[in-house]
């Protein structure tokens, strides 16, 4: 390693990775302090496809209305028509057999579909414009923190190392998770053994096209939206699936599966794998049956979920996957994002105003640890027992979303940036709100449990349909919550109590029931 010397350039901030949340990072110090030495490093000489391309009603906020993009967006992305479900159970025989839940009609609040590797050369090439620097391809190898004072970056390019110093690292580093490793931050989070296997495919049936609507005229008259373009979910027991439109005809499709109910197939290439694996599914078949993943663009990756201890010091910040990861359901991740590049952006700009920094650290720290756990249990922490069983998936959909859409989605567009300032479930009003979707998340989870021991789980996964208007910031929008929540106090009394002393089965247990189609009786 090279030692900095003083006719080295001294930056201001050093950002690892210039993909969405690196440079975001950098549009938002540069557009308060233009006079700010920026640097970005970025290892790739041109960006690749990735997992995060749905966009939720946050990070659509901040995209659009923060970094600026809504014309962008619509001109090179697709907008987003919310999410599906699609059931099934050994009744199912067919695409219009399957249980579904989604939306009647068009969304009312704007988010997307995104080509990350478009979307992240344009955010990139926006921060280059302000002022930032860029350093590509480069690879860091290492950082030296040193608390309040110059931090050290030793990295590679043009096959040579050299070492920069910065007041401040960004660490946008994504699933690398460059400090947190570096550092001993980091945390796999072993509650959740989840794995994920993706590629795109091309020939992907369209979902509203004559075909389908010629074959299945019922089903394709109980929507009056658009499905081709919400983000379509094949779910079964312990897993579920992504189908995502991206502009220009691709599809993104994957896997997610929860490691201890299902036994991924152990042969064939990875692609093959992926396309028998959901083609079990009535409804993945319809649409897949004819497709073909892209060669070379097939992914796996095992033990998703992870967290840090740090998210930030005097001196540096992790931002984005760079400091945690939840989830891909309900496309928590862009989210994180923004929260964590909103914070830590504005915790630099204090330390250049002049601002104590100690006490805006210690808060920085408390509230996104506290966020992650809370979000984790709230919504994720055994979610893939009853993901795939209609009635429960109903329940905590409806519950999940509404409270997102009133407590969360809302604060930007009534508040402006000051509600990307709270992390989730940072603040103390939001507390009881977590209690209450901690507890019907693992009443439901238990439910579940207890109808595959008696052999009904997914009983409605055949012949219904839950299309709503959907949800907006109105408090009128309360009106399904409650009505849920009474449904969900019925559901305990009529089949709860079986598990209110049920013992949760030891991890690792496997319980023997095909992860497609769950036994139904009546």
């Amino acid at each position: 390693m090279s030692v900095p010397s003083d006719d080295q350039p001294l930056y201001d901030v050093i950002v690892i990775g210039g993909a969405l949340a690196g440079a975001s990072s950098a549009i938002l110090l540069l557009r308060e302090r233009p006079q700010l030495r920026v640097l970005i490093v970025e290892k790739s000489t041109a960006f690749t496809r990735r997992v995060g391309e749905a966009t939720v009603e946050i990070s659509a906020y901040f995209l659009g209305r923060v970094l600026g993009l809504t014309q962008y967006l619509n001109e090179a992305h697709l907008v987003k028509q919310g999410m599906r479900f699609w059931f099934c159970n050994q009744q199912v025989q067919s695409l219009e057999d399957c249980s579904e839940i989604g939306g009647s009609y068009l969304a009312r609040v704007p988010a997307y579909q995104v080509d990350r590797s478009t979307l992240d050369e344009e955010v990139l090439r926006r921060a280059i414009a302000l002022g930032a620097e860029l350093l590509r391809p480069a690879s860091v190898q290492r950082v030296d923190l040193l608390p309040g004072g110059a931090q050290s970056v030793s990295l590679r390019r043009d096959a040579r190392s050299e070492t920069l110093r910065a007041r401040w690292i960004v660490d946008a580093s994504g699933a690398a998770a460059l400090l947190s490793r570096q550092n001993g931050w980091f945390r796999n989070n072993t509650a959740h053994p989840t794995t994920a296997v993706w590629s795109r495919w091309r020939g992907v049936k369209d979902w509203d096209g004559l075909e389908l609507a010629q074959k299945f005229p019922r089903w394709a008259m109980a929507c009056r939206g658009i499905r081709a373009t919400a983000t379509n979910h094949f779910v079964g027991q312990g897993w579920w699936a992504w189908c995502i439109p991206l502009k220009g005809g691709d599809v993104s499709v994957g896997v997610v599966f929860d490691q201890r109910q299902v036994d991924w197939p152990q042969t064939g290439s990875l692609g093959q794998r992926l396309k028998d694996f959901l083609l079990k599914h009535p409804a993945a078949r319809e649409i897949l049956e004819h497709a073909q993943w892209q060669e070379g663009d097939v992914h796996w990756r095992k033990q998703l979920p992870y967290s840090s201890r740090l998210y930030a010091g005097d001196g540096f910040a992790l931002v984005g996957d760079a400091g945690a990861f939840l989830d891909p359901f309900y496309s928590p991740g862009l989210d994180w994002m923004a929260f964590t590049v909103t914070r830590s952006t504005e915790l630099i700009l204090a330390q250049f105003r002049g601002e104590a920094i100690a006490p805006l650290v210690e808060r920085h720290n408390r509230e996104f640890v506290s966020s992650y756990q809370r979000w984790f249990e709230a919504i994720y922490l055994n979610k893939y027992e009853y993901v795939g069983d209609y009635d429960l998936m109903r329940l905590g959909f409806v519950l999940d979303l509404g409270f997102y859409y009133l407590g969360v989605a809302s604060q930007p567009y009534k508040r402006c940036l000051a509600g990307l300032r709270e992390p989730i479930f940072s603040t103390r009003l939001s507390v009881p709100f977590y209690h209450l979707m901690r507890t019907y998340n693992r009443r439901l989870a238990a439910i579940a449990r207890a109808r595959r021991q008696r052999g009904v789980w997914g009983r409605h996964n055949a012949g219904r349909r839950f299309l709503f208007g959907g949800y907006t910031f109105s408090p009128a929008n309360a009106r399904p919550i409650v009505q849920a929540l009474l449904c969900w106090f019925c559901l305990e009394l009529q089949e709860g109590w079986r598990s209110w002393l049920a013992r949760k089965p030891a991890p690792g247990v496997r319980e023997s029931t095909n992860p497609m189609t769950a036994p139904v009786t009546s």
